[in-house]
């Protein structure tokens, strides 16, 4: 396995990115943008799944980053969430909600195996870089 130097590497990280410019497409193309309050909810989510990654990252060892990771996976939850109320209130089609859907169980499923690595490492404090 290569060595990660910098949040940007991370697979889980862009995918996180790929959800939020997924997000933006969404606002700027579907009814979504006339709902203020689930428009901002959304975007302020999948941004914590992105920030908290590269965050935990950022931080001094796999204890702390598991902890951001966990907030990560939360927020991903919220998305997924989410993208059923803008589906409910008609602000997005089924497909649209589908595949965000499908993006944010893929982040949530890598999220939770790094945690479980993280756990399991015997090298207490491992950092990446």
């Amino acid at each position: 396995m290569a060595k990660i130097e910098k949040f940007e590497d991370l697979e889980i990280w862009r995918l996180a990115r790929e959800i939020c410019l997924q997000i933006e497409f969404l606002i700027q193309n579907t009814n979504l943008k006339t709902n203020y309050s689930l428009k901002d909810q959304i975007d302020r989510s999948s941004g914590s799944i992105m920030d908290n990654i590269a965050e935990g990252f950022e931080r001094n060892g796999n204890r702390e980053f598991i902890n951001f990771l966990s907030i990560a996976k939360g927020s991903a939850g919220e998305v997924k969430s989410q993208s059923y109320r803008a589906f409910d209130k008609k602000l997005i089609n089924q497909e649209q909600h589908l595949k965000l859907n499908e993006k944010v169980e893929l982040v949530k499923n890598k999220i939770g195996a790094m945690m479980n690595y993280l756990n399991k490492c015997e090298i207490k404090g491992l950092k990446f870089k």
